[in-house]
């Protein structure tokens, strides 16, 4: 029996006290929670901001301080971690979770150091029972369950699943988080030391050590899309996502089939206006210069609020037949659902899943526990049409 069912590390971030305070609001009572980071000042502040118990308790632990990792690792059934770029500050945590049992979740949106952390620590994991389970925010989770619901209903309508399933943002009003922002940057200066992390990060099978399926699309150039009749640009967060689809489908035995075919756009529109937009939006670079919030800022409340997106998940049949899954969220996507979904993909390790230890992702583990959490707490619907 661990002290804490969560400790949220980073609580004094920005995403960090979202998480903490959703927690706080939801869950007031029946969840045994704390908040981790560097300064107990600012973490006495945080806690009294979000209106948590006087009494939550308050761990002291730094990504410089290994030992202090291990301390709080061992007293967590899960550690939720916000404390990003993960290729910076994160790699110690993992092990410690690892070597300790504990289970733990990310945001993370690095291929190549979660390809790192997979080589290095599941074999560990898988010993001890620790469940790592990364990008557990906007990236991956409603396109890996948005793929894992299609698929269980193409499954269940003809018998197999779809070989051929396009993923497309139809709607999104947000923005990325700053976290998202600095870890794409620190990504692309570990690329300019180490050649071998571009393989990686062009690889749709970089997280599926030992397997490489079919030919997939790359996404990087606008197209006109004949399956939904529309223009179609690059999505910025295909890159990891795609990845992580491919690693559920790994997990999971080939469960949707070795010959797998996936890749995501985002939709721009109709006719001449539409190849217009997705040609500009293929020149854009949402995270050049000083756009977006820098790594511990973001949105206010209002503008959290007002976000949301709307996800289209095409699969289609060898006959020629379609079937379709769409995934919403009530929030922006960065931020509000964010902070929300990994919230309850913590919670369900604590509380619906038994599992055994290893690197995973949210489908391939939490899969329709974590779908049922997320549709009746954090905002989500999923349908199939």
């Amino acid at each position: 029996m661990r002290d804490f069912d969560i400790v949220i590390y980073g609580a004094t971030g920005f995403t960090g006290r979202l998480v903490a305070e959703y927690l706080v609001q939801t869950y007031p009572s029946g969840v045994r929670c704390s908040m981790a980071g560097r300064t107990l000042t600012k973490l006495q502040e945080v806690r009294d901001l979000i209106g948590a118990p006087a009494d939550t308790p308050l761990i002291i632990a730094d990504s410089d301080t290994p030992a202090s990792l291990r301390a709080m690792a061992e007293r967590a059934t899960v550690v939720i971690s916000t404390v990003g770029p993960y290729q910076l500050y994160g790699s110690d945590l993992v092990a410690a979770c690892a070597a300790s049992g504990t289970g733990y979740v990310d945001l993370c949106g690095e291929p190549a150091w979660m390809r790192h952390m997979i080589n290095a620590h599941e074999g560990e994991a898988t010993r001890t029972g620790a469940r790592i389970v990364f990008s557990c925010g906007f990236d991956s989770i409603p396109f890996d369950l948005g793929v894992l619901t299609l698929q269980d209903a193409a499954k269940a309508k003809y018998g197999i699943p779809a070989p051929r399933v396009k993923g497309r943002v139809r709607k999104m009003q947000g923005t990325f988080s700053g976290g998202t922002a600095a870890s794409l940057k620190a990504t692309l200066a570990a690329a300019t030391r180490d050649p071998g992390i571009v393989k990686l990060l062009t690889s749709p099978f970089a997280l599926t050590p030992g397997f490489s399926g079919p030919h997939q699309p790359t996404g990087l150039i606008p197209e006109y899309d004949t399956t939904i009749s529309a223009w179609v640009a690059p999505f910025v967060m295909a890159p990891i996502n795609t990845k992580n689809v491919h690693r559920t489908n790994f997990l999971l035995g080939e469960a949707y089939g070795a010959d797998f075919v996936y890749d995501e756009m985002m939709v721009a529109g109709l006719g001449d206006l539409g190849k217009v937009a997705a040609e500009a939006i293929a020149k854009f670079n949402p995270f050049s210069g000083d756009k977006g919030p820098k790594s511990g800022e973001g949105p206010s409340k209002e503008e959290r609020d007002a976000g949301h997106y709307d996800l289209l998940f095409a699969g289609l049949m060898p006959d020629g037949e379609r079937i379709d899954a769409v995934v919403t969220g009530d929030r922006d996507p960065g931020y509000g659902s964010t902070s929300k979904m990994i919230a309850e993909a913590a919670l369900c390790l604590v509380q619906d899943i038994e599992g055994d230890g290893g690197i995973w992702t949210p489908g391939a583990l939490m899969g329709t526990k974590l779908r049922d959490r997320l549709v009746a707490k954090a905002g989500l619907s999923f349908t199939v049409g």
